[in-house]
């Protein structure tokens, strides 16, 4: 499982601690150019519950003039990011800051490299098919899930091929990050749910890839002992700082694990459904967890058992396999409890679905071959199938 050849890669410089977004203007020289005026890139939320006003404060107080774009919809398309593209290129900024969710932070990558470089979004599909470092970013997230904000990936939406597909580059890094768990304070419990399955998924998947290695394993256990001992504790009290801060660094922990190790099967079976039937990112992930390892079960056994522990399951007497299904086991309790849906009928998926679905995925050959055990347009129909209950 070990390769022999591996590399890691993240952002510039990472800050983290509770209100940590309150030393933003302190923190501008790191990007080691000068800052007059930035753009934020956000949600609607965040304007609302005045995380903005203060954002907006901060850099105005340090003589940098700022705008701020809500435009960016949950899960965007390329034609949603060009248009938000289109808007904002009728002016220069020193900064992007993107200050949201994944799809926030993964458009605000996406938008800086547009400024300085003459291509599409859909010539930059692929890996290192950017050509040249776009305007400096900084990157804020606000929910514990895609961690994004310390990987070189993009995530866009293709309607018209019914996929996901990702953009790969080193020039998607930023600049800098800030962790502020007090932002997060505020997730609604769907949200923390989806989006920390999606984290605890980045860091499994990472650990049983076929590109795992010394470092990705490093970050990958740390993060699944972070999100194991939290995410319940944040679901069900959300107010609590300290499971917050540990859900967030987590899912920072899972970005920096999938951007050397990859991830593998759940992902490329998750993309055609957000693709086709738009269902969120972290929820289709959280569905297939369980049914992708339960499939490769006989091939990551021993890594199954490794981790065993770290998400506080007991091992002594019992066998490995016993440890590894326990592992599962634990996976589903957590889907119950953080009430993910398990039934892909609720999104309008039906059974004569599944033969174009399981061809999608069979094209995210990026993701399958990272995953230890070769899938089959076969498998990946029992797989789907085994979520039409």
């Amino acid at each position: 499982m070990m390769q022999k050849f591996y590399q890691f890669q993240t952002a510039n410089h990472l800050i983290a601690g509770p209100n940590s977004i309150e030393k933003l203007g302190e923190h501008l020289s790191l990007l080691g150019t000068e800052v007059k005026s930035a753009l934020i890139i956000t949600q609607p939320s965040m304007k609302r519950l005045g995380f903005v006003e203060k954002l907006i404060h901060q850099l105005s107080d340090k003589g940098v003039s700022t705008n701020v774009n809500i435009d960016v919809l949950p899960e965007p398309t390329v034609e949603n990011i060009e248009e938000v593209f289109q808007t904002i290129s009728k002016e220069q900024y020193d900064v992007l800051i993107g200050f949201g969710g994944g799809s926030v932070l993964d458009a605000t990558k996406i938008l800086s490299v547009l400024q300085t470089n003459n291509q599409s979004i859909r010539e930059l599909l692929g890996t290192d098919l950017v050509k040249k470092p776009g305007t400096p970013t900084i990157l804020i997230p606000t929910t514990s899930g895609t961690g994004s904000e310390v990987t070189p990936n993009a995530i866009v939406t293709l309607p018209d091929e019914e996929l996901k597909i990702g953009i790969v580059s080193k020039y998607l890094l930023p600049k800098l990050v800030i962790l502020d768990p007090v932002l997060t304070l505020s997730l609604p419990r769907p949200i923390t749910a989806a989006t920390g399955m999606d984290a605890f998924t980045h860091s499994l998947e990472s650990f049983i890839s076929n590109k795992s290695n010394l470092i990705s394993d490093m970050v990958a256990l740390e993060s699944i002992r972070l999100i194991s001992s939290s995410i319940i504790e944040a679901y069900q009290n959300g107010n609590s700082v300290e499971a917050r801060e540990k859900m967030l660094v987590g899912s920072m922990y899972g970005g920096m694990a999938l951007t050397s190790a990859g991830t593998a099967a759940v992902h490329a079976l998750a993309y055609p459904l957000g693709g086709k039937f738009k269902i969120p990112h972290g929820v289709a992930n959280s569905m297939l967890l369980p049914h992708v390892m339960e499939f490769n079960m006989d091939a990551i056994e021993d890594r199954l058992f490794l981790v065993a522990e770290p998400m506080g399951i007991k091992i002594e007497g019992f066998s490995k396999t016993e440890v590894a299904q326990k592992v599962v086991n634990r996976i589903v309790e957590w889907t119950n409890v953080l009430e993910i849906p398990q039934n892909l009928k609720e999104y309008g998926v039906k059974e004569e679905d599944v033969p174009e679905l399981a061809l999608s995925a069979s094209k995210v050959t990026r993701l399958l071959n990272n995953n230890p055990k070769e899938v089959s347009l076969k498998d990946m129909e029992g797989i789907y199938r085994k979520l039409l209950v």
